[in-house]
């Protein structure tokens, strides 16, 4: 089977239910925006920590759920939708970061070794799929915890970035005003 079909040539693409849509639209733009949070999870990874890695692993799989949450405007029973124990367990790994690190006192600026400033990197971007998610579900049903998963997934790849930089001897640099 070849990648292309030729079926996106006139700026429409499928959604799960193969309902028409602009490539354009703003569900379109919010699980292409989740996509590109997924490419660049990839880019982190290996960060040199097992620990981290796994996890990151494991994001990549829920970042799928969501794409495929925000594809399918009517999801049935057995189609994949994020559910309340994927942001359970984001809360959990996060904790389990911050018992590693010194509480945030002040901002700091994004950076650091290479895994740390590529998941500042990350973070951003992440922020940047909760926007848009956020601009979908004003005018459409939306599984709102799908858009809760990507607030607090750009806040443990926050915790992230600091772990890896204080694992790596990367001092935190704080903004001059």
């Amino acid at each position: 089977m070849p990648i292309y079909t030729g079926r996106g040539d006139e700026g429409q693409t499928d959604l799960r239910t193969m309902d028409r849509v602009s490539k354009a639209s703003p569900r379109i733009e919010a699980y292409g925006t989740v996509d590109e949070v997924n490419a660049l999870v990839g880019t982190v990874r290996p960060t040199g920590y097992e620990d981290v890695d796994e996890v990151l692993e494991r994001v990549q799989n829920h970042l799928h759920v969501v794409q495929a949450d925000f594809a399918n405007p009517s999801p049935d029973a057995d189609d994949p939708v994020v559910r309340a124990e994927h942001v359970d367990q984001l809360e959990e790994w996060i904790d389990d970061a911050e018992a590693e690190l010194e509480p945030l006192e002040r901002f700091i600026l994004p950076g650091g070794s290479e895994s740390g400033a590529r998941l500042h990197h990350v973070r951003a971007v992440c922020r940047r799929a909760e926007r848009r998610a956020v601009a979908f579900a004003a005018d459409n049903p939306v599984n709102e915890e799908a858009v809760v998963y990507l607030n607090r997934l750009s806040d443990l790849l926050f915790v992230y970035a600091r772990l890896v930089n204080g694992r790596d001897g990367v001092p935190e640099e704080s903004p001059t005003y």
